[in-house]
């Protein structure tokens, strides 16, 4: 699978949790959606070997975030995984 199919997968979803929670308890979104960047972490690394280590795969999550800001529906939010 790659960010794009995963992207299409994962916002549809996200993009109500965003509408709904968003419009009532904001607060508590943020905890659910930094939870969703630490599962798009772990499979970054999982998938590519080169990017194990953790350094190597937060340089590669801060290059995605920078310049794909808009793949994921909740990157506008919280673009970090912690």
């Amino acid at each position: 699978m790659t960010f794009t199919e995963l992207a299409r997968w994962i916002n549809p979803i996200v993009r109500g949790w965003l509408r709904y929670y968003g419009a009532f308890y904001r607060s508590a979104l943020f905890a659910v959606l930094r939870r969703v960047n630490a599962y798009l972490m772990r499979w970054i690394r999982k998938k590519f070997k080169r990017l194990r280590r953790f350094k190597k795969a937060h340089g590669c999550w801060q290059r995605i975030t920078s310049q794909h800001p808009r793949l994921f529906a909740h990157w506008a939010w919280t673009p970090t995984f912690w």
